[in-house]
């Protein structure tokens, strides 16, 4: 089964400064999740790009990287004011999670022990499914998984997590080749974020975003749709 593509108009962690001119070019392909960091816009532009795509149709997806507990709740109240449907990203707490009871907004939390910028995963794959399962166990909607940030085997890890949890998994983060996302497909993900590579030509050289994405959703039409 084809996983869901979430574009996030992020380059290196941050949104890029036109994120809402690089929307308006692509709104139109057929992609029905969008996103962005927490980090690169100001409040006023945030709120003015997750409202033109939610007046588009688009599922909306803020990620906060931030791993604090007050940066964690500071992105969350953001999502929830912005309505944006899912909150990606942070350390687990029980306080974020509260904060968004009650809200439309979903929370996808990291699963595993998450450090540095960029970020990186590391710890064994059993103790990253066991993190996931617990989180499941919290109620939340699903697994932000650095999988291809992780130290060790990622295709083993993503396959790992998707076998053994009922809850979307999404692979976020350096998927910039074709083969990873076969290896996500293959392993069953929900879905995977799709940011920086799009914006540095990662599928066809010296080309736009539009391109590139264009590229990625050809090649599911074709090649990954024989899988």
């Amino acid at each position: 089964m084809k996983p869901e593509i979430i574009v996030m108009l992020t380059r290196n962690d941050e949104t890029v400064d036109d994120a809402l001119e690089v929307f308006r070019h692509s709104k139109g392909l057929p992609v029905q999740h969008w996103g962005f960091k927490d980090v690169g816009l100001p409040r006023p532009k945030v709120k003015e790009l997750v409202e033109e795509m939610k007046d588009a149709g688009k599922r909306t997806y803020l990620e906060v990287v931030s791993l604090g507990e007050n940066d964690g709740v500071g992105g969350a109240a953001l999502a929830a004011e912005c309505g944006f449907d899912v909150l990606m990203g942070t350390a687990y707490r029980d306080s974020i999670r509260a904060l968004l009871e009650g809200t439309s907004t979903e929370y996808f939390p990291f699963a595993g022990r998450v450090h540095s910028h960029p970020s990186v995963l590391d710890g064994t794959i059993e103790d990253i499914v066991g993190h996931a399962r617990s989180l499941q166990d919290a109620g939340v909607d699903g697994i932000d998984l650095l999988a291809y940030r992780f130290v060790g085997d990622a295709e083993g890890l993503l396959q790992s997590v998707v076998s053994r949890i009922s809850i979307p998994v999404v692979s976020a983060g350096s998927i910039g080749s074709f083969a990873r996302m076969r290896e996500v497909q293959r392993a069953g993900a929900w879905a995977f974020t799709i940011g920086s590579a799009l914006f540095n030509g990662a599928f066809v050289e010296r080309k736009s975003f539009h391109e590139n994405l264009r590229a990625v959703l050809d090649w599911f039409e074709s090649e990954g749709a024989a899988l």
